[in-house]
């Protein structure tokens, strides 16, 4: 069994966090590093650690991260210049958190994907 991470406390509303949306499959919170003017964290309420974790079973949760990721960049405001949508896996993809979620950035321009 995967081990619990702090993501899981922030669904269960055991720590603070500046929760944008929430309901039974998934949550969205706001980063509290972020890396562009809108970053947020949108993650599957069942912890899943990687995306080497995924199964047929998880396709409708990752489904409804990106019909949250849209929904939430309508309201930031930031759907019709764009947006970057980022997951990680493991540590050469730099997660840090083992508890799968997407990256939602944008609010300016985010540049090249890889700087190489």
């Amino acid at each position: 069994m995967a081990e619990e991470t702090i993501f899981s406390k922030i669904i269960r509303k055991e720590i603070p966090a500046n929760i944008l949306y929430q309901d039974e499959l998934v949550t969205a919170f706001r980063d509290i590093s972020p890396q562009a003017k809108t970053h947020i964290l949108i993650i599957p309420n069942k912890l899943i650690p990687t995306v080497n974790d995924v199964t047929e079973q998880d396709e409708v949760v990752l489904g409804r991260l990106f019909t949250v990721a849209a929904k939430l960049a309508q309201q930031e405001g930031i759907a019709q210049d764009g947006y970057r949508l980022l997951v990680n896996c493991n540590k050469h993809g730099g997660q840090e958190v083992f508890h799968l979620h997407m990256h939602l950035l944008g609010g300016e321009p985010l540049g090249r994907m890889l700087a190489k």
